[in-house]
Protein backbone atom coordinates (compact mmCIF):
# COMPACT_ATOMS: atom_id res chain seq x y z
CA UNK A 1 0.00 0.00 0.00
CA UNK A 2 1.70 3.17 -1.04
CA UNK A 3 2.24 5.93 1.44
CA UNK A 4 4.04 8.33 0.32
CA UNK A 5 2.76 11.60 -0.74
CA UNK A 6 2.93 13.58 -4.56
CA UNK A 7 4.73 17.01 -4.90
CA UNK A 8 2.92 19.78 -4.57
CA UNK A 9 3.98 20.67 -8.11
CA UNK A 10 2.55 17.23 -9.38
CA UNK A 11 -0.77 18.00 -7.55
CA UNK A 12 -0.79 21.92 -8.86
CA UNK A 13 -0.41 20.91 -12.15
CA UNK A 14 -3.12 17.87 -11.90
CA UNK A 15 -5.74 20.80 -10.15
CA UNK A 16 -5.01 23.30 -12.49
CA UNK A 17 -5.53 20.82 -15.77
CA UNK A 18 -8.57 19.64 -14.83
CA UNK A 19 -9.89 23.49 -13.73
CA UNK A 20 -10.09 24.30 -17.71
CA UNK A 21 -12.29 21.27 -18.12
CA UNK A 22 -14.78 23.62 -17.03
CA UNK A 23 -16.80 25.98 -19.22
CA UNK A 24 -19.23 28.99 -18.36
CA UNK A 25 -22.20 28.59 -16.68
CA UNK A 26 -21.30 25.18 -15.70
CA UNK A 27 -22.29 23.41 -12.38
CA UNK A 28 -18.67 22.10 -11.16
CA UNK A 29 -18.93 19.64 -7.82
CA UNK A 30 -15.79 20.98 -5.55
CA UNK A 31 -13.86 17.78 -4.14
CA UNK A 32 -12.10 17.81 -0.75
CA UNK A 33 -8.22 17.07 -0.58
CA UNK A 34 -4.82 18.86 -1.22
CA UNK A 35 -5.08 17.56 -5.02
CA UNK A 36 -8.44 19.14 -5.11
CA UNK A 37 -8.04 22.43 -3.65
CA UNK A 38 -5.41 23.52 -6.02
CA UNK A 39 -8.36 22.98 -8.98
CA UNK A 40 -10.72 24.85 -6.60
CA UNK A 41 -8.09 27.94 -5.92
CA UNK A 42 -7.55 27.53 -10.65
CA UNK A 43 -11.35 28.22 -10.68
CA UNK A 44 -11.50 30.76 -8.28
CA UNK A 45 -9.41 32.87 -10.33
CA UNK A 46 -11.09 31.87 -13.37
CA UNK A 47 -14.34 33.44 -11.82
CA UNK A 48 -12.50 36.44 -11.06
CA UNK A 49 -12.00 36.77 -14.68
CA UNK A 50 -15.30 36.50 -15.54
CA UNK A 51 -16.10 33.21 -15.65
CA UNK A 52 -20.20 32.29 -14.78
CA UNK A 53 -20.01 29.29 -12.59
CA UNK A 54 -21.75 27.44 -9.49
CA UNK A 55 -20.28 25.34 -7.02
CA UNK A 56 -21.64 22.13 -5.35
CA UNK A 57 -18.58 21.66 -2.18
CA UNK A 58 -18.26 17.95 -0.82
CA UNK A 59 -17.19 19.12 2.28
CA UNK A 60 -16.57 22.31 5.24
CA UNK A 61 -13.39 21.98 3.74
CA UNK A 62 -14.07 22.73 0.18
CA UNK A 63 -16.80 25.02 0.74
CA UNK A 64 -14.67 27.39 2.92
CA UNK A 65 -12.13 27.49 0.09
CA UNK A 66 -14.84 28.09 -2.37
CA UNK A 67 -15.96 31.15 -0.19
CA UNK A 68 -12.28 32.31 -0.09
CA UNK A 69 -11.28 31.86 -4.08
CA UNK A 70 -14.73 33.75 -4.62
CA UNK A 71 -16.90 31.19 -5.80
CA UNK A 72 -20.82 31.00 -5.87
CA UNK A 73 -22.16 28.11 -4.63
CA UNK A 74 -25.26 26.37 -4.59
CA UNK A 75 -26.30 22.50 -3.59
CA UNK A 76 -27.58 19.38 -5.19
CA UNK A 77 -30.98 20.10 -3.76
CA UNK A 78 -31.02 23.34 -5.72
CA UNK A 79 -29.18 22.04 -8.90
CA UNK A 80 -30.13 18.33 -8.90
CA UNK A 81 -26.73 17.16 -10.58
CA UNK A 82 -23.59 19.03 -11.36
CA UNK A 83 -22.20 19.31 -14.97
CA UNK A 84 -18.19 18.67 -13.81
CA UNK A 85 -16.90 17.19 -10.82
CA UNK A 86 -13.31 17.76 -10.01
CA UNK A 87 -12.34 15.19 -6.59
CA UNK A 88 -9.42 14.03 -5.60
CA UNK A 89 -8.23 9.85 -4.81
CA UNK A 90 -6.23 7.91 -1.86
CA UNK A 91 -5.57 5.55 -4.99
CA UNK A 92 -6.94 4.68 -8.28
CA UNK A 93 -6.69 1.57 -10.60
CA UNK A 94 -4.83 2.19 -13.65
CA UNK A 95 -7.06 -0.50 -15.59
CA UNK A 96 -10.28 0.37 -14.54
CA UNK A 97 -10.86 3.58 -12.80
CA UNK A 98 -11.90 2.22 -9.40
CA UNK A 99 -11.04 4.66 -6.35
CA UNK A 100 -10.54 5.03 -2.80
CA UNK A 101 -11.62 7.64 -0.88
CA UNK A 102 -12.19 8.97 1.89
CA UNK A 103 -9.09 10.12 3.72
CA UNK A 104 -10.35 13.38 4.75
CA UNK A 105 -13.61 11.48 6.04
CA UNK A 106 -15.98 13.36 3.42
CA UNK A 107 -16.32 10.65 0.81
CA UNK A 108 -20.37 10.15 1.67
CA UNK A 109 -20.88 13.53 0.45
CA UNK A 110 -18.38 13.33 -2.34
CA UNK A 111 -19.99 10.01 -3.76
CA UNK A 112 -23.29 11.38 -3.65
CA UNK A 113 -21.77 15.09 -5.83
CA UNK A 114 -19.50 12.64 -7.85
CA UNK A 115 -22.31 10.33 -8.61
CA UNK A 116 -24.42 12.92 -10.27
CA UNK A 117 -22.17 14.68 -12.56
CA UNK A 118 -22.33 14.69 -16.20
CA UNK A 119 -18.37 14.13 -16.24
CA UNK A 120 -16.48 12.95 -13.64
CA UNK A 121 -12.61 14.34 -12.91
CA UNK A 122 -10.50 12.41 -10.54
CA UNK A 123 -6.88 14.33 -9.77
CA UNK A 124 -4.29 12.73 -8.40
CA UNK A 125 -0.56 12.93 -8.12
CA UNK A 126 1.74 9.34 -9.46
CA UNK A 127 1.59 8.34 -5.75
CA UNK A 128 -2.12 7.47 -5.59
CA UNK A 129 -1.42 5.21 -8.94
CA UNK A 130 -1.72 1.12 -8.40
CA UNK A 131 -2.07 -2.27 -10.44
CA UNK A 132 -4.43 -3.28 -8.00
CA UNK A 133 -6.02 -1.49 -5.32
CA UNK A 134 -4.70 -2.54 -1.66
CA UNK A 135 -5.22 0.91 0.47
CA UNK A 136 -7.83 0.77 3.44
CA UNK A 137 -11.03 1.65 2.94
CA UNK A 138 -12.88 4.03 4.85
CA UNK A 139 -16.59 3.14 6.08
CA UNK A 140 -18.69 6.04 7.43
CA UNK A 141 -21.58 4.36 10.09
CA UNK A 142 -23.81 5.55 12.28
CA UNK A 143 -22.31 5.98 15.58
CA UNK A 144 -24.70 3.19 17.25
CA UNK A 145 -23.20 0.78 14.60
CA UNK A 146 -19.55 0.71 15.12
CA UNK A 147 -18.80 -3.13 16.35
CA UNK A 148 -21.55 -4.33 14.09
CA UNK A 149 -20.29 -3.02 11.04
CA UNK A 150 -17.19 -4.17 12.24
CA UNK A 151 -17.53 -7.63 12.45
CA UNK A 152 -19.42 -7.81 9.25
CA UNK A 153 -15.95 -6.37 8.00
CA UNK A 154 -14.20 -9.23 9.45
CA UNK A 155 -16.40 -11.54 8.07
CA UNK A 156 -15.87 -10.47 4.18
CA UNK A 157 -12.05 -10.89 5.65
CA UNK A 158 -11.17 -7.32 6.11
CA UNK A 159 -10.00 -5.82 9.87
CA UNK A 160 -11.72 -2.58 11.11
CA UNK A 161 -10.34 0.07 13.03
CA UNK A 162 -12.05 3.21 14.24
CA UNK A 163 -10.34 6.66 13.00
CA UNK A 164 -8.69 8.73 15.65
CA UNK A 165 -8.79 12.45 16.26
CA UNK A 166 -4.98 13.59 16.40
CA UNK A 167 -5.58 16.27 17.79
CA UNK A 168 -8.44 15.67 20.23
CA UNK A 169 -9.53 12.66 22.30
CA UNK A 170 -11.70 10.27 20.31
CA UNK A 171 -12.88 9.36 17.33
CA UNK A 172 -13.19 11.20 13.89
CA UNK A 173 -16.68 12.85 13.82
CA UNK A 174 -17.88 13.58 9.80
CA UNK A 175 -19.92 16.16 8.74
CA UNK A 176 -22.69 14.28 8.67
CA UNK A 177 -22.20 13.65 12.58
CA UNK A 178 -21.25 9.83 11.84
CA UNK A 179 -17.82 7.73 12.75
CA UNK A 180 -15.59 6.26 10.60
CA UNK A 181 -14.18 2.78 10.13
CA UNK A 182 -10.66 2.43 8.11
CA UNK A 183 -11.10 -1.57 6.70
CA UNK A 184 -7.81 -3.07 5.56
CA UNK A 185 -8.82 -5.86 2.97
CA UNK A 186 -5.07 -5.98 1.86
CA UNK A 187 -5.15 -6.88 -1.83
CA UNK A 188 -8.89 -6.41 -3.60
CA UNK A 189 -9.05 -8.71 -6.19
CA UNK A 190 -12.86 -7.50 -6.78
CA UNK A 191 -13.38 -4.15 -5.56
CA UNK A 192 -17.06 -3.96 -7.38
CA UNK A 193 -18.31 -6.95 -5.32
CA UNK A 194 -16.49 -5.80 -2.16
CA UNK A 195 -18.67 -2.86 -2.66
CA UNK A 196 -21.88 -4.48 -3.02
CA UNK A 197 -21.02 -6.43 0.66
CA UNK A 198 -20.22 -2.98 2.08
CA UNK A 199 -23.05 -1.12 0.72
CA UNK A 200 -25.82 -3.60 1.63
CA UNK A 201 -24.47 -4.11 5.53
CA UNK A 202 -26.66 -2.63 8.02
CA UNK A 203 -25.57 0.04 9.78
CA UNK A 204 -23.18 1.90 6.94
CA UNK A 205 -24.22 4.69 6.06
CA UNK A 206 -21.49 5.37 2.72
CA UNK A 207 -18.08 3.63 1.81
CA UNK A 208 -15.27 4.74 -0.18
CA UNK A 209 -14.79 2.52 -3.06
CA UNK A 210 -15.98 4.45 -5.78
CA UNK A 211 -16.69 2.26 -8.32
CA UNK A 212 -17.22 2.58 -12.27
CA UNK A 213 -18.03 6.36 -11.50
CA UNK A 214 -14.66 8.17 -12.68
CA UNK A 215 -14.76 9.21 -16.26
CA UNK A 216 -10.82 10.40 -16.24
CA UNK A 217 -8.00 10.38 -13.72
CA UNK A 218 -5.50 13.56 -13.96
CA UNK A 219 -2.06 12.83 -12.99
CA UNK A 220 0.23 15.57 -12.47
CA UNK A 221 3.67 15.41 -12.70
CA UNK A 222 6.89 17.53 -12.20
CA UNK A 223 6.56 19.17 -15.63
CA UNK A 224 2.92 17.57 -17.42
CA UNK A 225 0.02 15.47 -16.48
CA UNK A 226 -0.96 11.86 -17.98
CA UNK A 227 -4.71 11.21 -18.58
CA UNK A 228 -6.47 8.03 -18.21
CA UNK A 229 -9.98 7.74 -19.23
CA UNK A 230 -12.93 5.28 -18.69
CA UNK A 231 -15.69 6.82 -20.81
CA UNK A 232 -15.82 7.44 -24.28
CA UNK A 233 -16.40 11.51 -24.69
Amino acid sequence: MKQRGGSETAKRNAGEYAADYVDDGDVVGLGTGSTAAHAIRALGRRVDAGLDIRGVPTSFQSRELAREAGIPLTTLDDVGGVDVAIDGADQFDRETGALVKGGGAAHTREKLVDASAGRFVVVADPSKAAAELDHTVPVEVLPSARRPVATAVAEMGGDATLRSAKRKDGPVVTDNGNLVLDCAFGAIAEPPALATDLSTTPGVVEHGLFVGLADEVIVGTEDDVERYRYASE
